[in-house]
C-alpha cells in the first residue's frame, strides 16, 4: 500500500475559495483505494462551518519550535467519503474571519503549518511515502522536509526517503517577502535564501522554495506546464520552471461528476440527460429567465459567464465590445465579484438592457449551478488559466464553451470544425476583443442557422470525460514512477 498526505490551505466541503479547494476535496477521493492510501492535512480554521467541527475527533498534541518559540500544535481528525482528514488547530493562526489575509502574518502562518503537519506525522507514525503539496501556502514542506527533518537525529530514519510533489495552481501566487522577516518568522537558516533556492528577485519566496526542493512539480493542464517555461506566463520564474523542466508535468483537473450532473443537480428546475436534452434543457432557460426579471423566450441564444471579475479572466475583452454583445438577439448572465469597475460596468448595462442582461454581484451556488443548465453558451476569454474548471462544468451541463486558447482552456475545450464535424466548442487565439466578439458572432450563426450542428457540439460536449477518474490514473503513474 502506497501512502500519500495531501497538505492544502483549502478543501471541499470544508473551506473554498477557489478552485484548489475543489481539487484537494475531490481528488482524494478518485484513487485506487486498493493500492493508494490518500489522506489529507489542513488547517483547522474557525470559520469550517460548525456542523463539520463538531464531527472532528481530537487526536493529540505537541509542541514545535518557530523560530525559537515553543508553540502548540493540535491535531484533530474526521472521516469523510472514504478519506482520511486531519486538521492542524492552533487558534492563534487559524481563529480569522478569513482564511486570507495577505502579508506577513499568511507567511507565517502557512509556515507554521507546513511545520506542524510534517512534525505531525511521527507523532501519529503515519508514514507517507509521497508528500504532495498544493501552491505556496505549502511551499515550505519540501524545504524543512529535505532540510530541518531530513537533517535532525531527532527523528531518527522517519523522514528519509519521503518524496516530495509540489502542484503549481497559479503560479501568480507566489508567497513572496523580504528575507530578513521570512527567516525570523521561517527559523530557516540564511544560507537557502539565495539564488539557487528561496530567494527570488531580492525576497523570499516560498513557492520557489517548493519548487527547486521538490522531485517533481506538476501543474494543472498540459498546455499551462509548457506556457510557464516562458516569460509572459512564467511569473519571473520561467528560468527555474525551464531548468526544472525534466521533473515538470502537467494533469489536468476534474470535476466531481456526481455533484455536477445535469440528471440529478438538485439545484436545477428542470433535470435533463444527453439523451433528453434537446427538448428538456430549455425548461432551465424559461425559469432562469422568470426568476431574473428577462425576457421569457426559450429561442432566445443565452450566454453565461461565471467568474472573478478581474482582468485575468479576460474581463477587460468584455468591457470593450460589451454593447456589440448585448445584441437584441442575445442574453447575457453575469454572476461573480472582483474588480469594482467591472461590477459597475456590468450593473449598468443590466440597467440599460434589463430584459436582456442580469448581473449577480455575489457568490452564489445555486445560481451558477443554475447558469451552467440553463445557458446556451459559456464565455472564458482568460488572460491565463491554469486549468479552469468552469469550461469543464459547462461541458457537462451542454453548454457550449467560448473560449481563448491557453492554458487548460485550448487543452480541454475542442473548437467546431464545420467542415470536419468535429468540436465540443469554440476557441480564439489572440488575445483581442473583437476576435472574441467574432466567434461570439460564430457560434451565434450556428445556433440561429443550423441547430441540428448545434445540437451535435453539445452530443460531443456531454459525451467528454472530465471526472477526477482520468487525472487520478495519471497521478497514480507519476506516484509509482517516484
Amino acid at each position: 500500500m502506497k501512502k500519500v498526505l495531501f497538505a492544502a490551505s483549502e478543501a471541499v466541503p470544508f473551506i473554498k475559495t477557489g478552485g484548489l479547494a475543489d481539487v484537494v476535496g475531490s481528488l482524494p477521493k478518485a484513487y485506487n483505494r486498493d493500492e493508494f492510501d490518500v489522506r489529507v492535512v489542513l488547517p483547522k480554521y474557525r470559520v469550517i462551518p460548525e456542523h463539520f467541527q463538531q464531527q472532528m475527533e481530537y487526536m493529540t498534541n505537541f509542541y514545535i519550535n518557530m523560530a525559537g518559540r515553543m508553540i502548540y500544535v493540535g491535531v484533530f481528525q474526521m472521516m469523510l467519503d472514504g478519506v482520511t482528514f486531519y486538521f492542524i488547530d492552533n487558534e492563534y493562526y487559524f481563529s480569522g474571519d478569513r482564511i486570507y489575509e495577505d502579508g506577513l502574518w499568511d507567511l507565517e502562518k502557512f509556515a507554521y503549518f507546513s511545520k506542524a503537519a510534517l512534525t505531525m506525522l511521527c507523532v501519529i507514525d503515519f508514514r507517507p511515502d509521497i508528500i504532495h503539496c498544493h501552491d505556496w501556502q505549502t511551499g515550505l514542506m519540501p524545504v524543512y522536509l529535505k532540510n530541518e527533518f531530513w537533517d535532525s537525529s531527532s527523528y531518527s530514519d522517519f523522514y528519509q526517503n519521503m518524496k516530495a510533489v509540489m502542484t503549481i495552481h497559479n503560479l501568480k501566487f507566489q508567497g513572496t517577502w523580504n528575507i530578513d522577516d521570512m527567516m525570523r518568522v521561517t527559523g530557516l537558516p540564511g544560507y537557502l535564501f539565495t539564488s539557487d533556492k528561496l530567494e527570488a528577485y531580492g525576497a523570499g519566496n516560498y513557492l520557489k522554495g517548493g519548487l527547486v526542493y521538490a522531485d517533481w512539480i506538476t501543474t494543472v493542464s498540459g498546455v499551462y506546464a509548457n506556457e510557464i517555461k516562458y516569460p509572459f506566463y512564467g511569473e519571473g520564474l520561467d528560468g527555474l520552471m525551464r531548468a526544472r523542466s525534466n521533473n515538470l508535468s502537467g494533469i489536468v483537473n476534474g470535476i466531481d461528476y456526481d455533484e455536477y450532473n445535469p440528471e440529478t443537480d438538485p439545484m436545477l428546475v428542470h433535470n435533463y440527460s444527453p439523451y433528453n436534452f434537446r427538448t428538456e434543457k430549455v425548461h432551465n432557460k424559461t425559469a432562469l429567465q422568470q426568476e431574473l426579471g428577462m425576457q421569457v423566450d426559450g429561442g432566445k441564444f443565452m450566454i453565461g459567464l461565471v467568474s472573478r471579475l478581474t482582468d485575468q479572466k479576460g474581463i477587460d475583452l468584455i468591457d470593450c465590445v460589451m454593447e456589440q454583445i448585448c445584441a437584441e438577439d442575445v442574453q447575457f448572465v453575469i454572476l461573480g465579484t472582483g474588480d469594482p469597475r467591472y461590477e459597475n460596468m456590468f450593473r449598468y448595462y443590466e440597467w440599460k438592457y434589463k430584459d436582456r442582461v442580469s448581473a449577480s454581484i455575489c457568490y452564489d451556488n445555486t445560481r451558477s449551478h443554475r447558469i451552467y443548465g440553463a445557458c446556451d453558451a459559456f464565455l472564458m476569454p482568460s488572460l491565463f488559466e491554469p486549468c479552469g474548471l468552469s469550461q469543464l462544468m459547462s461541458l457537462r451541463y451542454g453548454t457550449l464553451p467560448i473560449v481563448r486558447e491557453t492554458g487548460g482552456l485550448k487543452e480541454t475545450v475542442e473548437p467546431y470544425n464545420e467542415y470536419t464535424g468535429s468540436g465540443t466548442g469554440f476557441s480564439f487565439a489572440n488575445y483581442n476583443a473583437h476576435e472574441m466578439l467574432h466567434v461570439i458572432e460564430y457560434a451565434k450563426s450556428v445556433y440561429y442557422g443550423d441547430r441540428e450542428a448545434w445540437n451535435r457540439i453539445v452530443d460531443r460536449a456531454m459525451a467528454a470525460d472530465f471526472s477526477w477518474g482520468n487525472s487520478a490514473r495519471k497521478y497514480e503513474d507519476l506516484y509509482r514512477s517516484l
